[in-house]
């Protein structure tokens, strides 16, 4: 069986990251599988990119232009919404055409338009579309956050100034996706049962079949190893207990850094014992401009896409964090736990169903800095410290090593595909 993998980039971000993952767990379990992107980031061969030119650039721009102007010329949440109104047409690509099965992942900012959709849709391929937000499911967001104008018909979007309106960009474009997917199957996969129960609310996916298969994982490269040894190649301190916070843009609000940083500010109140004993380690762009907002001290590193880099890191550290406000079912929280890593994380999206509360990690009340201080010192002190980073990692081995997710991906192509019947 042939499928082929549609992300707009190979690499960046975290939709790319679990698209690419997926392709090597298919490839390692007898699916040739191929992923086609816009952005392309290193030589592998079974990745192919779009020939680069001026209209990849102008179906970027010009869709951000007519967001702009939508929002009456204002740049809040400019890229915070897609409309899909310019893309590619791939349906033409010899990988389109030898492929069984088109598998869409994240495919916004140019990639593809809703015009490219309907046409490959109506090419009669078996589509399967796995959401890493709630795009997929909306007008124009990519996550709704406490609106439920999706379940009917979008319109007054909270994202567009002023609220936008009865007849707004998000009511169009939720009309138009309408009409795209209607008369077609499409086979949506969330990657959290949260994300699964809000698409199974939506008006546009009425009708459509809505399952949850997770992210996959290389949990025989993302194992625990030694900590002192990862430290010494991580260049940390072997003396302190060590709080791990990462991102693409760790000063990015929508990632919760204020709350970490009231978190600590109560724990250093609370525990002043800890002052030199507890670290920050902090990885993403920009990460030293977190250093004067921390009472322990911080030792920022940038970005790291090497994944043995990031082996190491999570295995130097005694647990890693996550206040995010939005999330589906983040890499980094799979990764941490592989290593045998306990996270702390808000209840919000799919983080929940990955740490189970007091067994392997610590889920805090949402937007509560307190209860983020708690879970961030019941995880450092707790006697059963062992027995949390044990739990952690065996959860992602049999949740979400590339086995098992590839198997139920396999499962469900061959349903679509006939082949199983």
């Amino acid at each position: 069986m042939r499928v082929l993998l549609i992300n707009t980039s190979e690499r960046i971000g975290g939709a790319a990251v679990a698209c690419s993952r997926l392709m090597e767990a298919l490839k390692n379990n007898g699916i040739k599988a191929k992923m086609l992107v816009r952005d392309k980031q290193t030589d592998q061969i079974s990745v192919v990119s779009l020939e680069r030119g001026w209209r990849q650039v102008w179906n970027f721009v010009w869709e951000r232009v007519c967001i702009w102007r939508a929002n009456r010329f204002k740049k809040q949440s400019l890229f915070a919404v897609d409309m899909a109104n310019a893309g590619t047409d791939i349906t033409s690509l010899p990988e389109f055409a030898e492929a069984d099965v088109i598998h869409l992942h994240w495919i916004n900012q140019g990639m593809l338009s809703l015009k490219g959709i309907r046409r490959i849709l109506t090419s009669g391929k078996p589509v399967v579309w796995t959401m890493h937000d709630m795009w997929p499911c909306t007008g124009i967001c990519h996550h709704a956050r406490s609106c439920v104008n999706y379940q009917t018909e979008c319109h007054h979007c909270p994202y567009l100034y002023g609220g936008g309106g009865k007849n707004d960009l998000s009511r169009r474009v939720f009309r138009k996706k309408r009409k795209v997917y209607n008369g077609h199957r499409i086979s949506f996969v969330a990657c959290s049962h949260w994300l699964e129960q809000l698409a199974g609310q939506s008006a546009l996916c009425a009708g459509q079949q809505v399952v949850s298969i997770p992210n996959p994982i290389n949990t025989n490269l993302f194992r625990p190893h030694n900590q002192g040894e990862a430290r010494s190649r991580c260049l940390l301190p072997q003396e302190m207990k060590l709080l791990l916070f990462g991102s693409v843009k760790p000063t990015d609000k929508r990632k919760g850094i204020d709350y970490l940083v009231e978190a600590c500010r109560l724990l250093a109140e609370a525990h002043p014992e800890l002052k030199g004993k507890l670290g920050i380690v902090a990885f993403g762009r920009q990460a030293d401009r977190l250093e004067g907002l921390f009472p322990f001290k911080v030792f920022p590193m940038e970005f790291v896409s090497d994944e043995h880099r990031l082996v190491d890191i999570y295995n130097a550290v005694d647990l890693y964090v996550t206040p995010s406000l939005e999330e589906n079912l983040p890499n980094m929280i799979m990764e941490a736990m592989a290593c045998g890593t306990p996270c702390v994380g808000f209840d919000v999206g799919g983080i929940p169903e990955m740490i189970d509360h007091l067994h392997n990690g610590y889920v805090a009340r949402y937007r509560s800095a307190d209860d983020l201080a708690n879970g961030i010192w019941w995880t450092l002190t707790d006697p059963g410290y062992d027995s949390l980073c044990e739990q952690a990692c065996r959860k992602a081995v049999s949740h979400y090593s590339e086995h098992t997710v590839a198997k139920r991906y396999i499962e469900l192509y061959n349903k679509l595909t006939g082949r199983n019947a």
